[in-house]
């Protein structure tokens, strides 16, 4: 299982107090999930939350990219087919087939850009494809 996360905190809505939260994204059986747990430090107020199918909430995602930074996934080679990446984006993300051809130039030219475990997933089912991939990170 492939996954990332990050503990932050914020004010509790409840007391005021400092709320610890461990948000993060993970795959578990070819699908992206993301998840948050949350507890006071000062009171009962806590939660645990996880979903999968949709996309990750944004406060989730960008406290992943600010923590560990973006990860840039590129096709390894430019002559690859992008038949089957156009069909792996198009189930991964659920894009109508003019946006998968536009994510789908980017991939071939500069590359897609993600958190991680995104770039891991996609590159997973592309692999699964025959088509190879590599994926590079930024060390914060």
């Amino acid at each position: 299982m492939i996954t990332q996360g990050v503990k932050i905190t914020a004010r509790c809505d409840d007391c005021g107090g400092v709320l610890i939260l461990d948000v993060g994204q993970y795959i578990d059986h070819g699908q992206l999930w993301w998840g948050t747990e949350g507890a006071c430090t000062a009171c009962p107020n806590g939660w645990c939350e996880q979903d999968t199918g949709g996309a990750t909430p944004d406060e989730i995602r960008n406290a992943l990219l600010a923590e560990h930074g973006p990860a840039q996934l590129h096709l390894a080679d430019d002559e690859s087919s992008l038949v089957p990446v156009l069909r792996v984006l198009r189930e991964i993300l659920h894009l109508p087939l003019g946006q998968a051809r536009v994510m789908a130039g980017a991939l071939q030219e500069t590359g897609l850009v993600g958190t991680r475990v995104e770039m891991e997933l996609i590159a997973d089912k592309l692999q699964r494809r025959s088509v190879a991939t590599t994926i590079e990170t930024s060390t914060n």
